[in-house]
């Protein structure tokens, strides 16, 4: 499943990464405590809005790397390949 352009380095959503996964910390506690139903959804929609942050600036930088340098190689190939990630990824995005 591992696909390498280059090494790519996401260095600049490790603190939202971290900050994520102290919300999915919170959350727990809070289902653990018996917390109230509406808290806890409240707490998940926050969840999903930060991971699907990280998610949008992750697929962005792919596209200014990866997606560039195939289209930069001229190689239809290469096009093609990243051009298919991207679809099988939006279509991932639409369910």
């Amino acid at each position: 499943m591992k696909k390498k352009c280059h090494t790519t380095r996401h260095d600049e959503n490790l603190a939202r990464l971290a900050r994520l996964e102290g919300q999915v910390r919170g959350v727990r506690k809070m289902v653990e405590d018996g917390g109230y139903c509406i808290d806890i959804v409240t707490q998940l929609q926050a969840v999903q809005s930060a991971a699907a942050s990280v998610s949008r600036l992750v697929l962005e930088k792919h596209i200014r790397t990866c997606v560039t340098d195939a289209i930069r190689s001229k190689s239809a190939k290469a096009m093609d390949g990243k051009l298919e990630e991207l679809m099988k990824v939006l279509k991932r995005c639409q369910r």
